[in-house]
């Protein structure tokens, strides 16, 4: 699914660009199916449908209703969560800034996903669009009322000003993808336009990657004299389902459902959108956040420490059945959660280093010790799905891993072996057989043992490492890693930093950090997500490419993984690619859970949950009834 999907969860991300990423979904629509018109050099059959699926059928026919709602869910109440830090935009697309939680939603792209399908995008501010077989360009029939926030109808000019304007001021890596595939756009009716794409590229993802794309009002934007290179507290004017309400700058945020959202009635909006307001509330302790919950100052969590989840949930609200604390089924593949390395730094250049380092973090231990038993170990990039590399590689896969080994990109042991898999340490912190290994690779990596217990290299340097971390939450974990690194002679440091500081030091142009913790995600459908995330292009530009990868292995890989026919041919390259990357040793993977752990007072309610989203924020609702006796009871503020 794509950024844009119809659940509009808020991720949790550090910097406004990742909202722009591409999910890579390309879509083969089925519907009605015209024999007209011409591509570039010849007549090809022209479709014409409410949605495009990247291989396949649509699960759905036109004006649907989600499986998954309840179509009947009541309206009101109020939704607050917390986060983590603070604010300094409330528009989530703009380059600078640190924008607020829930920024998104005052948007809507042309078209949406759906929560229970993969792969497929589905009509939102269009009626149907149309394509040729061979997907080279895509025309968006618009809807003719759809409105803004302020009342003013969108129209084709608006699609067109907003799609210019992140081509010609949105973050580096976006304008980068847009520059090498867009040809033309040309509006062909106030309700009419047409995407064309560049010859030579694959066309598969065009189509949704274009309807994914965002509607700003032009006349809004141009009147206020708005600026997407710079933060703001102004929100660009959507025509999303919610709106800014109020804020307290840094501390809290409330976004109130439109009572004049245009798309109230439509089918695919049905069980969504229920609550009257969404409250974010601000914490720069974790420990506060936890605190600020027990006390009542928001009322829906989503626990990530599995501490808290273990031991900290016997405050009064739990013993009087106020707050639900439960696991609902998470069939989301793992979300890449690993310490990564920068590998613009000159000492983690040699994967021999790399592979050293990874070997000092003791997962075993870790999740006993410190995690209560509750996670697994990442193993793959594409962990918990179909798409993770196993065993020896299959055929097909031998047939594009070939080509990568006669060009001396890969060792040619990536054909008969086992794709990489984290290490096994023991029980105790210090695994004695890992620490072995990783001295022997430090060794042979020309970093050696000083008097002073210290690895120097030739320049007489030592092998400094510093963890940069904003989440103090985070000590208890890192600690213990450092030590072990100091065990082997690296010297190994933590250093906390402020949130600000974190987004300063992390993202572009700086990219000043060693390792830090983040989240190497991947999607179902492998497209120009890929190249944001691994490629060389991005590796001095993008939030994305953190670790700074410039593989001509992993680039050739992404590249036959965008221009599979089939799906069959798409998760063989997924599967490729993995074993590339794994051996690329980018990260130490970390772990992950196959549940939600959610805690929320009980004054929510959900259907049975589709497979990919959670959805609070969308199609759970809240009971009125609940809510009184809670107030009446003194559980909430």
């Amino acid at each position: 699914m794509g950024k844009h999907s119809v659940v509009r969860e808020v991720a949790a991300v550090r910097h406004n660009g990742a909202i722009l990423r591409w999910a890579g979904a390309g879509l083969l629509a089925i519907g009605l199916a015209v024999t007209a018109g011409q591509t570039r050099a010849e007549a090809q059959k022209i479709i014409i449908s409410h949605g495009i699926s990247t291989f396949g059928d649509l699960k759905y026919g036109p004006d649907f209703v989600p499986s998954y709602v309840n179509p009947n869910a009541p309206k009101g109440g109020e939704i607050a969560e917390s986060a983590f830090g603070t604010f300094d935009s409330v528009n989530g697309y703009t380059v600078k800034g640190n924008p607020a939680a829930g920024s998104t939603l005052p948007y809507e792209s042309l078209m949406t996903g759906v929560a229970d399908e993969i792969g497929a995008s589905y009509c939102l501010l269009c009626t149907t669009i149309e394509y040729p077989e061979d997907r080279s360009w895509v025309i968006f029939n618009l809807r003719d009322d759809v409105k803004f926030q302020d009342g003013t109808p969108m129209t084709a000019e608006d699609v067109a000003f907003t799609f210019d304007l992140f081509r010609n001021h949105g973050i580096s890596d976006f304008r980068t993808i847009l520059e090498t595939q867009i040809d033309k756009v040309e509006i062909l009716g106030p309700l009419k336009i047409k995407f064309s794409f560049k010859p030579g590229i694959p066309y598969r993802d065009m189509p949704a990657q274009m309807g994914s794309n965002l509607v700003f009002s032009k006349a809004y934007y141009e009147a206020h004299k708005q600026n997407l290179e710079e933060s703001s507290m102004e929100p660009f004017m959507g025509t999303g389902p919610y709106m800014l309400d109020h804020f307290d700058a840094g501390q809290t945020i409330v976004w109130k459902r439109n009572p004049d959202y245009w798309g109230e009635k439509l089918n695919i909006n049905k069980g969504q959108n229920n609550f009257d307001t969404i409250r974010f509330e601000y914490y720069g302790d974790p420990a506060a956040m936890f605190e600020g919950f027990k006390a009542g100052n928001y009322t829906f969590r989503i626990e990530n420490s599995s501490k808290n989840w273990a031991t900290g949930y016997d405050f009064p609200a739990i013993t009087n059945k106020w707050v639900q604390k439960v696991e609902l089924p998470n069939g989301n593949k793992a979300n890449g959660q690993s310490f990564i390395f920068n590998l613009r730094r000159e000492k983690f250049q040699d994967p021999r280093v790399r592979e050293a380092i990874g070997l000092m973090f003791n997962f075993e231990w870790s999740n006993q010790t410190l995690f209560y038993g509750l996670y697994a170990r990442i193993n793959s990039f594409w962990e918990n799905s179909y798409l993770a590399a196993s065993g020896v590689p299959s055929d097909a896969e031998k047939a594009l891993l070939q080509p990568l080994v006669d060009q001396g990109l890969v060792d040619a042991s990536i054909l008969t072996d086992e794709p990489i898999r984290a290490p096994v340490s023991g029980e105790t912190q210090l695994d004695r057989a890992n620490l072995r290994k990783a001295s022997a690779l430090l060794d042979e990596a020309g970093w050696s043992v000083g008097d002073d217990g210290l690895r120097r290299n030739a320049k007489g340097e030592t092998l400094k490492v510093e963890f940069l971390n904003a989440d103090p939450a985070w000590d208890r974990i890192i600690n213990p890693y450092v030590e072990n690194l100091k065990a082997l002679g690296v010297d190994a440091t933590l250093t906390d930093v402020d949130d600000a500081q974190m987004s300063e030091r992390i993202d572009p142009p700086n990219f000043d950090f060693d390792m830090i913790v983040d989240n190497l995600s991947t999607g179902y459908e492998l497209g120009d997500d890929m190249t944001q995330q691994f490629g060389s292009s991005t590796a001095n530009n993008s939030s994305y490419n953190r670790v700074g990868l410039a593989s001509k292995a992993v680039d050739q890989l992404i590249e036959v993984a965008k221009a599979a026919k089939t799906k069959d041919e798409m998760v063989v390259a997924a599967k490729a690619l993995d074993r590339v990357l794994l051996r690329e040793r980018i990260w130490v993977p970390q772990w992950y859970k196959n549940v939600y752990t959610l805690a929320y007072y009980d004054m929510y309610e959900h259907p049975e949950l589709p497979p990919y989203a959670l959805g609070e924020l969308s199609f759970w609702w809240f009971n009125a009834e609940k809510a009184e006796k809670l107030k009446a009871a003194g559980a909430l503020k």
